[in-house]
């Protein structure tokens, strides 16, 4: 965090249980990453390496080695583990992650069409040796949810034992939780938030304009996911309102802020605005 020159929002502090960032790593090379993390490393939270990357990946430990020397958990993406589930490999799968060091671990069922029990009891079986991320809604643009089905699955999950839930966006941002043009399903995260604490969900958001509505409702320290490495210092000023999007509602709207103030009240409370 940089001098107290200027009168800034909030953060939490690492280790943050809520106010995450959550890095997308498509494929980083080790140069790239010990670059990342030199310039970023405080305002990053948890890496996922994307979809199945990590199988491939030619230096994984190498890279995990890094990571683990600035102290970042590293979790594989959802559609591993769901290749192996499909391929009656997860017992298999779970040794590999354990034999590698992962400490955090993402389960899924964006493609493979598991039913709640089958999810809750993968779910259960890692939360054994790892802190879950459990991520629900369909990666096919075609496939909508009710709102209760989308409460009922992230409580299936958290009551399995995950520790977030992460709302599906893909890395394009035109599904789950937005429309096919990635504007925000605002009437569903509404209904969502009633139920659910929005500190216990990770909130997909690849795009600036997504993050910026984020932040807009729920404040500095909302969860947000799947961001690109070049996108990390860019959104914690955001996160800050040292950019010009989200500067008015931290730094010029005082009549504002002192009547509504989302991000003083959060996580103790919450307020949709």
């Amino acid at each position: 965090m940089p001098d107290q020159l200027l009168e800034l929002p909030e953060r939490t502090r690492k280790p943050r249980q809520y106010g995450l960032t959550h890095v997308l790593d498509k494929g980083l090379g080790l140069h790239a990453v010990r670059d990342l993390l030199d310039s970023a490393a405080d305002y990053i939270d948890i890496v996922k390496l994307g979809w199945g990357t990590s199988y491939i990946t030619q230096n994984l430990q190498d890279k995990l080695d890094l990571y683990a020397e600035y102290d970042i958990p590293v979790c594989c993406g959802g559609t591993f583990v769901e290749v192996a589930i499909a391929q009656g490999k997860f017992e298999l799968y779970r040794d590999w992650l354990l034999e590698r060091g992962f400490r955090y671990v993402e389960i899924s069922s964006g493609v493979l069409d598991l039913s709640p029990q089958e999810k809750a009891r993968y779910i259960r079986r890692l939360s054994e040796d790892f802190v879950v991320l459990a991520e629900v809604g369909s990666k096919d643009p075609n496939v909508t949810y009710s709102t209760t089905r989308w409460i009922e699955m992230i409580e299936r999950d958290l009551e399995a034992g995950a520790w977030k839930v992460i709302t599906e966006a893909r890395e394009s941002g035109t599904v789950g939780i937005y429309h096919k043009d990635k504007s925000v399903k605002e009437s569903l995260l509404a209904d969502i938030v009633e139920r659910i604490p929005p500190q216990r969900l990770l909130f997909e958001a690849p795009n600036k304009s997504q993050q910026v509505w984020f932040i807009k409702h729920f404040g500095p320290n909302v969860n947000l996911g799947n961001i690109a490495p070049t996108e990390v210092i860019p959104l914690e000023t955001l996160r800050l309102g040292l950019r010009g999007d989200t500067m008015p509602m931290f730094h010029l709207e005082k009549e504002v802020r002192r009547s509504t103030r989302p991000w003083q009240i959060w996580p103790e409370g919450y307020r949709w605005k």
